[in-house]
């Protein structure tokens, strides 16, 4: 039985995991912490070890690794801008993701935070709690016959792109790699990325997080959005520039935001600080707007989702612990 430490574990990683790994041979080690330079002492006598997405696999941290013997990370997730890879490539380890879990639970979740942020579905199930049905400040406007936006066409973005055509949308898209056919199979039209700032009432963003992606959306591209859209983010919390937003908001430039990712999500995301002051004062500021909704990077969270990384990362620790071939296309290199 192969023993892998296993970072940043919640309560419904065991449900998925744990019957992965046993009918692989994988016998997974909870620890509720993450992994940094300073826990990497709890992988000693591990040959590999498993990791989210605010889990800290810098250079320091990966030096600590490689002298536990560790020579295989798996992340448990699609990204991979937390990782050095060229430290990782240096000391001789390898690092595997899941590079395609579930797109339909992420754009799905996508699609879901524009519906709530548009009808104020959140707004009304509060009041009516408190037994105040009163619909003033509950309008917002019908989707059909609206523009989209798509940032990214990638899987995520290609189903969120058919989503919004269905409910009758134009759809605009940008991406550094088009993909033509598949366009003009949808019906949706490729556009530079500021022409589609400025014509999209929604603008939901799907593209990996880069040196180059890093505030995409900032100043200068928030100023070229149409008075009054709605922007999404369910990729990277990079992609945006918080504090050029706040600014946006409070001009009353935006007609709302919808966030299930954050700029610094580490000690804040996946943690329940409900009897805790909120240290991040710009996440409290965005907080504290009603034209802004904010999930805790809950798009992955589906049955199907858990299950495939469960699948993938489990089947990947497993034929690396008996020197096999990772799966194709999961392996990350520099």
């Amino acid at each position: 039985m192969m023993k892998v430490p296993f970072y940043d574990a919640k309560p419904y990683d065991h449900l998925f995991f744990v019957p992965a790994g046993e009918s692989l041979g994988v016998e997974f080690q909870f620890h509720a912490f993450r992994l940094n330079a300073d826990t990497a002492a709890s992988a000693a006598g591990a040959k590999a070890v498993c990791v989210f997405v605010n889990d800290t696999i810098d250079r320091a941290c990966l030096e600590a690794l490689a002298k536990q013997g560790v020579r295989l990370v798996a992340l448990r997730c699609a990204g991979f801008n937390q990782v050095d890879l060229r430290a990782a490539a240096e000391l001789g380890i390898r690092i595997a993701r899941v590079p395609a879990y579930s797109p339909h639970a992420v754009a799905e979740h996508a699609v879901a935070l524009l519906l709530t942020l548009n009808r104020k579905t959140h707004r009304a199930y509060n009041r009516v709690r408190e037994h105040n049905f009163s619909l003033n400040g509950l309008v917002g406007f019908d989707l059909h016959g609206r523009t989209a936006g798509i940032v990214g066409t990638g899987k995520i973005g290609k189903i969120t792109a058919q989503i919004f055509k269905g409910f009758g949308m134009e759809v605009l898209v940008y991406d550094l790699y088009p993909d033509e056919a598949w366009a003009s199979a949808t019906g949706a039209t490729y556009l530079g990325l500021d022409d589609l700032l400025s014509r999209a009432h929604v603008v939901s963003l799907h593209t990996p997080l880069t040196r180059e992606t890093h505030y995409l959306i900032n100043e200068r591209t928030l100023a070229m959005m149409k008075e009054g859209a709605y922007l999404i983010n369910t990729s990277r919390g990079g992609l945006i520039d918080t504090a050029a937003l706040i600014e946006s908001l409070k001009q009353g430039k935006l007609g709302g935001v919808a966030l299930d990712v954050y700029e610094i999500e580490e000690g804040v995301f996946f943690e329940d600080l409900s009897h805790e002051v909120l240290q991040d004062d710009d996440l409290a500021r965005l907080l504290s707007f009603p034209n802004v909704l904010v999930t805790s990077h809950q798009g992955f969270l589906t049955e199907e989702a858990l299950s495939e990384i469960a699948r993938v990362t489990t089947g990947n620790l497993a034929s690396f612990g008996k020197g096999d071939e990772l799966q194709a296309g999961t392996e990350v290199r520099p």
